[in-house]
């Protein structure tokens, strides 16, 4: 393996850029309006409204200790459902807006750089009561999901999307991260890129941390196919992309 080429894919790493850039010439700093917090929706399409967490009545507590300490990578899945109310809480978990949105940020469940929250969140339905199967998106600023579009052959798609890892076709839900990088971009600019992957960090271990409290498991993906993913998706490749995935599932005997 080439030592220079290592080396040089290191740097992304370190924060060496940030002494290069001229931070008054980023859009924030030259007056130019922030990007939406949240990708918007077609006209017509069809939304479901979430159970907000003052309604939730079943799902489970668990102390954080407890929490940490179970915390596993896990890949086989049972096949009981997620009800419509626990996935509420895991998009709550990762994505949940706290209070409202003012000067082109929202205060959320997780920190980001900056309070930008670079990221949309997929969700390739599976097993999940009374919703068909399909791909959906969260819209964190109504607790709502939104259908991007229903595929009786969804999990096929998903494996072949994954590099032929089975965990996604056998989840209930698998959890897809894509970033729209300008949210970023326009606070940081070139200095953005290492801080959206910091964030998507942040927001997976969440979701580690909330299947503990309903009997699931997860395990984050970092390999994928990046074009069929995106297809799969519908986005760009470009403004918008797939950068992190973790299929959810209910687990026997929790260890």
């Amino acid at each position: 393996m080439d030592k220079e080429v290592l080396e040089r894919f290191r740097y992304f790493l370190k924060d060496h850029i940030r002494k290069r850039i001229d931070f008054s010439q980023t859009p924030q700093n030259r007056g130019l309006p922030p990007p939406s917090i949240q990708k918007p929706c077609r006209a017509d399409a069809t939304t479901v409204s979430l159970p907000k967490p003052e309604s939730w009545d079943h799902v489970g507590g668990i102390d954080l200790v407890t929490a940490i300490e179970k915390r596993r990578s896990r890949r086989t899945f049972n096949k009981t459902p997620l009800s419509v109310e626990e996935l509420a809480f895991l998009l709550w978990a990762i994505q949940g807006v706290r209070g409202s949105p003012h000067g082109g940020h929202a205060y959320r469940t997780v920190p980001s750089a900056g309070c930008r929250h670079a990221f949309e969140t997929y969700l390739a339905v599976l097993n999940i009561d009374t919703l068909p199967r399909g791909m959906y998106r969260y819209l964190p600023l109504s607790h709502q999901l939104v259908c991007e579009f229903t595929d009786e052959v969804l999990s096929k798609k998903l494996v072949q999307a994954a590099l032929g890892q089975p965990y996604p076709g056998r989840a209930a839900v698998t959890f897809i991260w894509t970033a729209i990088p300008y949210r970023m971009e326009w606070r940081y600019g070139l200095a953005a890129h290492k801080v959206i992957a910091l964030d998507a960090g942040h927001v997976c271990q969440n979701l580690y941390l909330a299947c503990e409290a309903i009997g699931a498991g997860t395990c984050a993906l970092g390999a994928y196919d990046q074009q069929g993913l995106d297809d799969l998706l519908g986005v760009d490749g470009k403004e918008e992309f797939a950068i992190y995935l973790a299929p959810v599932g209910k687990i026997n005997s929790p260890r």
